[in-house]
């Protein structure tokens, strides 16, 4: 098979596929992957609240809260980094690159090539750049289409192949994390002595720790004070480097797990291929024996007094390993259980996971009103405690709208958009 998209394949975008292929039906989809992205869309919105409601730094640095985070020891700090951070976005890519290859597989039966999966990621970048320069800044929509074209480029590839490249790639990208990320943290706890050179180097990166936080001063001012022209001109003219930015920073994640959910894809992992026993086996044991080392590094971090470069190390530097284990661990106990979650709850979370693309845009919608200064205006006014409180509503908010909806519609609306746009054609929306 092809290794990438070739030029014919290129020429042939804008030719016949949208007369001989539609979108996937209902009694096509996976509903395993429909509940896991429920859960992964409610849980990105946990893993992202304090940089929807404070300064971008609090989302790891907690000290750079415009008021008292409200968390006595740091332990609420503790908890969502075991079981929130990275492990939501992590299923959702994995899900991603699984979807890559549903999408695909659809696409060959009806005669497309993967010009059409390419135009279908093009489409998808600009929603992340609208989303970026117009909503928020913390964007994910843009990477994960700019690795989608080079997970689409290995889709020809051997399972074996797959999982070989995923898995070394995630490893290479591990050691190199960790030494990036432990290094600052080295110099300024005073590990690496007090040297005249290592003193000279501490105070440079501790001055570079003020420079930082007042580079945000212009944004978040915007956002208190509800001026969303000052707000979109910052992140145009200051921040526009950023997707790129974060696409090589989650870069060494983000193409190996999509590589990952493919192969996975492939080998049945999400449609019930696997042993249960063994599922159960080896997802508990990813799951706490990641949660465990990830314990160990928020007592660490607590013990070092959750400073700025060892919020960080412990953040990129030093999670990324357990963090691979906690989110295959999560995806196999979620296959396993999915099934059985049939009741009123599983139905809306479901449900959820079809609208994920409306869930995800729409949730930095709703926190614009909740947030800006122009709508309630809770920007740095609202404690941890508090931001989960907003978590919880905007989570039932999602399960009370996405299954009405699709009760009666054939998508969510950022759906039908999507699909309407890939296939350059209008199809119905009501059932």
């Amino acid at each position: 098979m092809e290794n990438a998209i070739d030029a014919g394949a290129a020429r042939e975008m804008f030719a016949d596929d949208a007369a001989v292929v539609a979108p996937v039906r209902q009694g096509e989809r996976i509903e395993t992957l429909d509940f896991i992205r429920g859960l992964a869309v409610m849980g990105i919105l946990a893993a992202n609240i304090v940089a929807f409601g404070q300064p971008f730094d609090a989302y790891m640095y907690p000290a750079a809260f415009l008021t008292e985070p409200g968390d006595p020891g740091g332990w609420m700090w503790i908890a969502q980094f075991i079981l929130i951070d990275g492990k939501m976005r992590g299923l959702f890519t994995l899900l991603f690159g699984a979807g890559i290859y549903l999408f695909m597989e659809k696409a060959w039966a009806r005669g497309a090539t993967r010009s059409l999966q390419a135009w279908r990621l093009a489409i998808l970048m600009v929603f992340g750049m609208i989303h970026f320069f117009f909503i928020w800044p913390g964007d994910i929509l843009f990477y994960y289409a700019l690795f989608g074209f080079l997970a689409l480029a290995c889709i020809g590839w051997s399972v074996r192949n797959q999982l070989v490249v995923a898995l070394l790639g995630y490893m290479g990208g591990v050691l190199l994390l960790a030494v990036m990320m432990t290094l600052p943290w080295a110099i300024t706890s005073g590990l690496l002595g007090d040297s005249p050179e290592i003193a000279e180097a501490r105070a440079g990166m501790e001055a570079a720790i003020t420079e930082t936080l007042e580079q945000s001063a212009v944004p978040n001012a915007a956002m208190a004070s509800g001026d969303y022209g000052t707000l979109v001109m910052h992140r145009v003219t200051e921040q526009w480097y950023e997707p790129l930015a974060n696409a090589l920073l989650f870069g060494f994640e983000t193409l190996p797990l999509m590589l990952l959910g493919m192969a996975l894809y492939r080998m049945g992992f999400f449609s019930g291929g696997f042993e249960r026993r063994k599922m159960l086996l080896w997802g508990w044991a990813g799951l706490i024996g990641g949660g465990l080392v990830h314990l160990a590094i928020g007592l660490a971090m607590r013990a070092d007094g959750f400073s700025y470069y060892g919020t960080i190390a412990a953040f990129v530097g030093w999670s990324p390993l357990p963090r691979l284990f906690m989110v295959l661990g999560l995806a196999a106990l979620l296959v396993v259980y999915a099934p059985s979650a049939n009741g009123w709850l599983g139905d809306r979370i479901r449900a959820a996971g079809r609208a994920a693309f409306t869930n995800y845009l729409g949730t930095s919608i709703v926190m614009m009103f909740v947030f800006q200064g122009w709508a309630l205006g809770l920007f740095g006014e609202l404690n941890r405690p508090q931001l989960y409180l907003v978590v919880a509503l905007t989570c039932v908010l999602m399960l009370a709208w996405s299954k009405p909806w699709l009760d009666r519609y054939r998508y969510g609306p950022l759906e039908w958009l999507w699909r309407c746009l890939t296939y350059r054609q209008v199809f119905p929306l009501r059932k």
